[in-house]
């Protein structure tokens, strides 16, 4: 019995230190606002692709490399912010034929699932909420870089990605086809440590 004890007692402290050790390999992270970029661009009439900006956007990323499984990804737009350099048309985006703001402030993002598509890039698919309409939208994710921030002295994390989605299934049709259903989502975000 006591020989046992010699033995179990060590692999159960081992072990003990294991479990913190091995869960800590995902870090969490908060999106600064100030380095997040969210722009979207359609297409006009065939002419031209104009642009819009969702400022303020906020969330959290959760992220493993090793294993992406376990990471995700929740993320707030604030739709009252739109702009879209046109202040007629970000009005017209803001009222009722559109976002409507006063009764969808927000739009939302949460992912479901995280998977490696190879080198430094992962495919992000979670279900988009805008105008309390959910959908689902996969994205095109690129990890930039991870490590220690020189600046703000805390860990950090950067991506870029890219989505698609088609206007009309959140009842933002107007102009629908002639102005475009597609509608291309560009995302780049840096986060620090929590």
């Amino acid at each position: 019995m006591k020989s046992f004890t010699k033995i179990a007692l060590p692999l159960l402290a081992a072990a003990s230190l294991y479990a913190p050790l091995s869960q800590a390999a995902a870090m969490h992270y908060s999106l600064d606002t100030d380095h997040t970029s969210v722009i979207v661009a359609w297409d006009h009439f065939g002419l031209s692709h104009p642009t819009a900006d969702i400022p303020g956007t906020k969330g959290t990323i959760v992220f493993d490399k090793d294993h992406p499984t376990q990471s995700r990804v929740d993320v707030t737009l604030p739709i009252t912010k739109i702009d879209t350099h046109v202040p007629l048309l970000t009005k017209e985006f803001l009222g009722a034929d559109y976002f409507d703001v006063a009764k969808y402030p927000s739009a939302v993002f949460h992912s479901t699932k995280v998977t490696a598509a190879g080198g430094n890039k992962f495919d992000v698919e979670g279900n988009l909420t805008i105008k309390g309409i959910t959908k689902p939208v996969t994205l095109h994710a690129t990890l930039n870089k991870q490590g220690m921030h020189p600046m703000v002295k805390k860990e950090a994390i950067g991506f870029d990605a890219t989505a698609t989605i088609q206007r009309s299934d959140f009842k933002l049709d107007k102009f629908v086809p002639a102005v475009g259903d597609a509608v291309t989502l560009t995302i780049s975000t840096e986060g620090y440590a929590k």
